[in-house]
């Protein structure tokens, strides 16, 4: 029930107030909305360093709360794929979220996307992508997709590596909060709803500067950044993702 109105609240927020809110005001909202969904499910957020602000935020993808747990401490921009803009609800909630879209396969619309995220980048504000292109239970750090780092390349912004991890009420990792494979959002929400206490932890890389430097390098670089932090191990680096693109939708759910 908690839960249930906390959404409640946070459409009514986007549907009323946002259009009188600056986004620096907005980007409040989001992280006290994302901080108190965190506290009904039980999640206790803790990080190590913090995003700089401008930075392209580049994490590893395990939930629909990772996007809640960067938001909880510096809420960003998300790319997201251009599909989910055409879904019920979902899309018009990702629009008014500073939600940008994807086309994949579309080398025109890429560049127009490079330079939303390069603007929004100006502003001082984050932008953050899942560059596995997938999610993952957690115990490991996958493919990373170099393109999606370009934007931060092609405008010298600086790239800043981020390693999420889940914990049990004993410390341990666990995969409770996974969202991977066949199971459903309704399933991966009884996975963490069985547990009384779960931790968050969010770990934050040096930025790195992008001048003269390939976006692969800096793809290969962000992600051993994020398997030291997280203590994971990792496949082979040329290990291409298994599925398709993570489900950006839950950047939506926010106000």
């Amino acid at each position: 029930m908690r839960l249930g109105l906390h959404i409640l609240q946070g459409a009514l927020t986007i549907a009323l107030l946002y259009r009188f809110c600056t986004e620096r005001q907005q980007d409040r909202l989001r992280q006290r909305w994302s901080r108190r969904l965190l506290t009904i499910l039980g999640i206790e957020l803790s990080h190590d360093g913090l995003p700089q602000p401008g930075a392209l935020l580049v994490a590893n993808h395990v939930s629909w709360l990772d996007i809640y747990v960067i938001n909880a401490v510096a809420p960003s921009a998300f790319v997201s794929k251009a599909e989910v803009r055409g879904w019920p609800l979902i899309g018009w909630l990702a629009a008014r979220n500073s939600t940008i879209f994807l086309r994949r396969g579309s080398r025109g619309h890429a560049r127009i996307v490079n330079q939303e995220i390069d603007q929004v980048l100006a502003m001082g504000r984050n932008v953050a992508v899942f560059p596995e292109g997938t999610t993952t239970d957690g115990s490991q750090v996958l493919h990373f997709h170099a393109a999606l780092l370009q934007p931060a390349v092609s405008a010298g912004r600086p790239v800043q590596a981020l390693a999420i991890s889940y914990l049990d009420g004993e410390g341990h990792p666990t995969a409770a909060p996974a969202y991977d494979g066949d199971l459903s959002l309704g399933g991966c929400l009884a996975n963490i709803l069985a547990h009384r206490r779960l931790a968050a932890r969010l770990c934050a890389a040096a930025p790195m500067e992008t001048t003269a430097r390939h976006r692969r390098d800096l793809a290969e670089t962000a992600r051993a950044d994020i398997i030291r932090m997280a203590g994971l191990s990792a496949p082979p680096a040329t290990e291409p993702a298994t599925a398709a693109e993570a489900p950006g939708a839950a950047a939506a759910a926010q106000p």
